[in-house]
Protein backbone atom coordinates (compact mmCIF):
# COMPACT_ATOMS: atom_id res chain seq x y z
CA UNK A 1 0.00 0.00 0.00
CA UNK A 2 1.03 3.62 -0.42
CA UNK A 3 0.86 6.63 -2.71
CA UNK A 4 4.31 6.40 -4.31
CA UNK A 5 6.39 9.53 -3.67
CA UNK A 6 4.03 12.14 -2.20
CA UNK A 7 6.60 14.85 -2.85
CA UNK A 8 6.43 14.18 -6.60
CA UNK A 9 3.70 15.02 -9.16
CA UNK A 10 3.12 11.31 -9.76
CA UNK A 11 2.54 10.64 -6.06
CA UNK A 12 0.14 13.59 -5.77
CA UNK A 13 -1.77 12.24 -8.80
CA UNK A 14 -2.18 8.89 -7.02
CA UNK A 15 -3.44 10.76 -3.93
CA UNK A 16 -5.87 12.80 -6.06
CA UNK A 17 -7.28 9.67 -7.73
CA UNK A 18 -7.59 7.93 -4.36
CA UNK A 19 -9.61 10.86 -2.92
CA UNK A 20 -11.92 11.17 -5.93
CA UNK A 21 -14.66 9.29 -4.05
CA UNK A 22 -13.42 9.76 -0.48
CA UNK A 23 -13.46 12.64 2.01
CA UNK A 24 -10.67 11.21 4.17
CA UNK A 25 -7.75 8.76 3.94
CA UNK A 26 -9.61 6.33 6.20
CA UNK A 27 -13.21 6.25 7.41
CA UNK A 28 -15.68 9.11 7.53
CA UNK A 29 -14.02 11.55 9.94
CA UNK A 30 -10.61 13.25 10.08
CA UNK A 31 -8.10 10.98 11.79
CA UNK A 32 -4.39 10.43 12.37
CA UNK A 33 -4.30 8.74 8.96
CA UNK A 34 -5.03 12.15 7.38
CA UNK A 35 -2.40 13.81 9.59
CA UNK A 36 0.26 11.28 8.55
CA UNK A 37 -0.37 11.76 4.83
CA UNK A 38 -0.81 15.55 5.19
CA UNK A 39 2.60 15.86 6.86
CA UNK A 40 4.20 13.84 4.06
CA UNK A 41 2.95 16.27 1.40
CA UNK A 42 5.37 19.16 0.93
CA UNK A 43 2.65 21.77 0.24
CA UNK A 44 -0.76 22.41 -1.36
CA UNK A 45 -1.33 20.23 -4.45
CA UNK A 46 -1.79 22.11 -7.77
CA UNK A 47 -5.28 23.34 -8.63
CA UNK A 48 -5.83 20.73 -11.34
CA UNK A 49 -5.64 18.01 -8.66
CA UNK A 50 -8.87 19.30 -7.16
CA UNK A 51 -9.66 16.26 -4.97
CA UNK A 52 -6.23 16.33 -3.34
CA UNK A 53 -6.34 20.12 -2.94
CA UNK A 54 -9.82 19.99 -1.38
CA UNK A 55 -8.63 17.35 1.10
CA UNK A 56 -5.40 19.27 1.85
CA UNK A 57 -7.24 22.52 2.64
CA UNK A 58 -9.79 20.68 4.78
CA UNK A 59 -7.18 18.84 6.86
CA UNK A 60 -5.12 22.04 7.17
CA UNK A 61 -8.09 23.60 8.98
CA UNK A 62 -7.56 20.99 11.76
CA UNK A 63 -3.92 22.02 12.28
CA UNK A 64 -4.45 23.14 15.89
CA UNK A 65 -6.49 20.04 16.70
CA UNK A 66 -4.49 17.38 14.87
CA UNK A 67 -3.10 15.90 18.06
CA UNK A 68 -6.62 15.15 19.32
CA UNK A 69 -7.91 13.51 16.13
CA UNK A 70 -8.82 9.82 16.54
CA UNK A 71 -6.61 6.92 15.59
CA UNK A 72 -2.89 6.25 15.73
CA UNK A 73 -0.38 7.28 13.09
CA UNK A 74 1.07 4.43 11.04
CA UNK A 75 3.80 4.34 8.37
CA UNK A 76 2.72 5.79 5.02
CA UNK A 77 2.91 2.33 3.49
CA UNK A 78 -0.16 1.37 5.55
CA UNK A 79 -2.40 3.85 3.69
CA UNK A 80 -3.56 4.30 0.11
CA UNK A 81 -4.19 2.00 -2.85
CA UNK A 82 -3.21 -1.62 -2.34
CA UNK A 83 -1.33 -1.83 -5.64
CA UNK A 84 0.98 1.17 -4.99
CA UNK A 85 4.14 1.14 -2.86
CA UNK A 86 5.16 4.05 -0.64
CA UNK A 87 8.39 5.68 -1.84
CA UNK A 88 8.03 9.11 -0.27
CA UNK A 89 11.74 9.12 0.54
CA UNK A 90 14.24 8.91 3.32
CA UNK A 91 13.65 12.50 4.44
CA UNK A 92 10.34 11.60 5.98
CA UNK A 93 11.92 8.60 7.71
CA UNK A 94 14.76 10.66 9.17
CA UNK A 95 12.30 13.14 10.64
CA UNK A 96 10.90 10.38 12.83
CA UNK A 97 13.99 10.64 15.03
CA UNK A 98 13.20 14.26 15.79
CA UNK A 99 9.43 13.98 16.22
CA UNK A 100 7.38 11.99 18.67
CA UNK A 101 4.49 11.57 16.24
CA UNK A 102 5.17 8.05 14.98
CA UNK A 103 5.13 6.01 18.15
CA UNK A 104 3.93 2.82 16.50
CA UNK A 105 5.93 2.73 13.26
CA UNK A 106 8.55 0.22 14.43
CA UNK A 107 6.55 -1.79 16.98
CA UNK A 108 5.60 -5.42 16.55
CA UNK A 109 2.48 -6.77 14.87
CA UNK A 110 0.63 -7.27 18.16
CA UNK A 111 0.89 -3.56 19.02
CA UNK A 112 -0.20 -2.60 15.49
CA UNK A 113 -3.34 -4.73 15.94
CA UNK A 114 -3.96 -2.99 19.26
CA UNK A 115 -3.73 0.42 17.60
CA UNK A 116 -6.11 -0.70 14.85
CA UNK A 117 -8.61 -1.93 17.45
CA UNK A 118 -8.44 1.42 19.29
CA UNK A 119 -9.11 3.35 16.08
CA UNK A 120 -12.08 1.13 15.21
CA UNK A 121 -13.52 1.56 18.71
CA UNK A 122 -13.31 5.36 18.45
CA UNK A 123 -14.93 5.35 15.02
CA UNK A 124 -17.69 3.10 16.39
CA UNK A 125 -18.24 5.55 19.27
CA UNK A 126 -18.52 8.41 16.79
CA UNK A 127 -21.05 6.53 14.66
CA UNK A 128 -23.01 5.65 17.81
CA UNK A 129 -23.20 9.32 18.83
CA UNK A 130 -24.42 10.23 15.35
CA UNK A 131 -27.12 7.56 15.52
CA UNK A 132 -28.45 8.96 18.82
CA UNK A 133 -29.01 12.44 17.41
CA UNK A 134 -32.62 13.57 16.97
CA UNK A 135 -34.19 12.58 13.67
CA UNK A 136 -35.30 16.15 12.90
CA UNK A 137 -32.43 17.96 11.18
CA UNK A 138 -32.50 21.64 10.21
CA UNK A 139 -31.55 22.07 6.56
CA UNK A 140 -31.11 24.96 4.15
CA UNK A 141 -31.13 25.32 0.38
CA UNK A 142 -28.34 27.61 -0.84
CA UNK A 143 -27.76 29.05 -4.32
CA UNK A 144 -24.14 30.04 -4.87
CA UNK A 145 -22.61 32.32 -7.48
CA UNK A 146 -19.02 31.31 -8.25
CA UNK A 147 -17.16 33.82 -10.43
CA UNK A 148 -14.09 33.01 -12.54
CA UNK A 149 -11.17 35.33 -13.25
CA UNK A 150 -11.92 35.89 -16.93
CA UNK A 151 -13.52 34.46 -20.08
CA UNK A 152 -10.61 32.04 -20.56
CA UNK A 153 -11.21 30.16 -17.30
CA UNK A 154 -12.12 26.50 -17.83
CA UNK A 155 -15.64 26.52 -16.37
CA UNK A 156 -16.01 22.74 -16.59
CA UNK A 157 -12.90 22.34 -14.45
CA UNK A 158 -14.11 25.06 -12.07
CA UNK A 159 -17.39 23.18 -11.54
CA UNK A 160 -15.51 19.90 -11.07
CA UNK A 161 -13.42 21.53 -8.35
CA UNK A 162 -16.50 22.91 -6.59
CA UNK A 163 -18.30 19.55 -6.68
CA UNK A 164 -15.17 17.82 -5.35
CA UNK A 165 -15.84 19.48 -1.99
CA UNK A 166 -17.44 16.81 0.18
CA UNK A 167 -18.67 17.03 3.74
CA UNK A 168 -21.14 15.29 6.00
CA UNK A 169 -24.39 17.25 5.57
CA UNK A 170 -23.60 18.69 2.12
CA UNK A 171 -25.37 17.62 -1.10
CA UNK A 172 -24.72 19.34 -4.43
CA UNK A 173 -27.62 19.93 -6.81
CA UNK A 174 -28.19 21.41 -10.25
CA UNK A 175 -26.01 24.08 -11.82
CA UNK A 176 -25.86 26.38 -14.83
CA UNK A 177 -23.61 29.01 -16.39
CA UNK A 178 -24.97 32.57 -16.27
CA UNK A 179 -23.51 35.37 -18.47
CA UNK A 180 -22.19 38.37 -16.53
CA UNK A 181 -20.75 40.42 -19.42
CA UNK A 182 -17.71 40.70 -21.70
CA UNK A 183 -17.98 37.01 -22.56
CA UNK A 184 -17.55 35.97 -18.92
CA UNK A 185 -19.95 33.48 -17.34
CA UNK A 186 -20.36 32.62 -13.66
CA UNK A 187 -21.25 29.22 -12.23
CA UNK A 188 -24.58 29.19 -10.40
CA UNK A 189 -24.88 26.01 -8.34
CA UNK A 190 -27.45 24.73 -5.85
CA UNK A 191 -26.70 22.80 -2.68
CA UNK A 192 -28.58 21.55 0.37
CA UNK A 193 -26.79 21.65 3.73
CA UNK A 194 -27.48 20.53 7.28
CA UNK A 195 -27.26 23.77 9.26
CA UNK A 196 -25.33 22.37 12.23
CA UNK A 197 -22.68 20.75 10.01
CA UNK A 198 -22.07 23.02 7.01
CA UNK A 199 -22.06 26.83 6.84
CA UNK A 200 -21.52 29.38 4.08
CA UNK A 201 -18.18 30.42 5.62
CA UNK A 202 -16.86 26.88 5.22
CA UNK A 203 -18.13 26.69 1.64
CA UNK A 204 -16.56 30.03 0.74
CA UNK A 205 -13.22 29.07 2.29
CA UNK A 206 -13.01 25.77 0.41
CA UNK A 207 -14.34 27.07 -2.93
CA UNK A 208 -12.08 30.14 -3.05
CA UNK A 209 -9.11 27.87 -2.21
CA UNK A 210 -9.23 26.86 -5.89
CA UNK A 211 -7.65 30.21 -6.64
CA UNK A 212 -6.46 29.29 -10.13
CA UNK A 213 -10.09 29.16 -11.24
CA UNK A 214 -12.19 31.05 -8.68
CA UNK A 215 -12.16 34.80 -8.20
CA UNK A 216 -14.97 34.97 -5.64
CA UNK A 217 -18.08 33.29 -4.27
CA UNK A 218 -21.38 34.91 -3.26
CA UNK A 219 -24.60 33.57 -1.76
CA UNK A 220 -27.35 34.34 -4.30
CA UNK A 221 -30.20 32.79 -2.29
CA UNK A 222 -30.57 31.12 1.12
CA UNK A 223 -33.76 29.36 2.15
CA UNK A 224 -34.61 27.21 5.17
CA UNK A 225 -36.15 23.86 4.31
Amino acid sequence: MGFGDLKSPAGLQVLNDYLADKSYIEGYVPSQADVAVFEAVSGPPPADLCHALRWYNHIKSYEKEKGSLPGVKKPLGKYGPANVEDTTGSGAVENKDDDDIDLFGSDDEEESEEAKKLREERLAQYESKKAKKPALVAKSSILLDVKPWDDETDMAKLEECVRSIQADGLVWGSSKLVPVGYGIKKLQIQCVVEDDKVGTDMLEEQITAFEDYVQSMDVAAFNKI
